[in-house]
């Protein structure tokens, strides 16, 4: 697990997120469930040492243990913002910010979000990301330089809402 996510830092998210990461606990556990189930049924089968299928119900129940860790870790650290509250023409946890990568003079949208609202898919970053460090506080007309696995980005802010 990351040390940023294991730290006792605050983990800034909306409602809807702490909800989500709510459902999701739910979700896991009753999976839990079920590989337990499966860990029994294979300790049925006889010697352990030799049983391939309860060695992998076991590591699969470990696995699923450890997100259900993470999840309620984010939780208790959960620190609920509404976005509506936060300053306007800054970029802050919540903001939409419309950006011109600088390199490809290309305009693209990140909506800086919490845990359990992320999808990079849509553009909704964790204002964790490197992206998202890069670009908190940044204002409208300011350079996000932001370095990346593949090297430097450079953004232009363009609009914030």
């Amino acid at each position: 697990m990351s040390e940023q996510v294991m730290s006792d830092q605050r983990i800034p998210m909306t409602r809807e997120g702490y909800d989500i990461l709510k459902g999701e606990i739910s979700q896991l556990e009753a999976q839990l469930i079920e590989i337990t189930k499966r860990v029994a049924t294979a300790r049925e089968m006889g010697d352990l040492s030799e049983n391939a299928e309860y060695h992998a119900a076991r590591e699969d129940q470990g696995m699923q243990q450890a997100k259900i860790d993470l999840v309620r870790h984010k939780l208790a650290h959960a620190m609920i913002i509404d976005p509506n509250q936060l300053p306007k023409g800054v970029v802050v946890f919540g903001s939409k910010v419309k950006v011109m990568d600088m390199e490809y003079k290309e305009e693209e949208t990140f909506e800086l979000v919490g845990p359990g609202e992320d999808d990079p898919d849509k553009n909704k970053i964790l204002t964790t990301s490197p992206i998202g460090q890069g670009l908190v506080g940044k204002k409208k007309g300011d350079v996000a330089e932001i370095a990346v696995p593949s090297g430097i980005l450079k953004f232009k802010i363009l609009e914030i809402s």
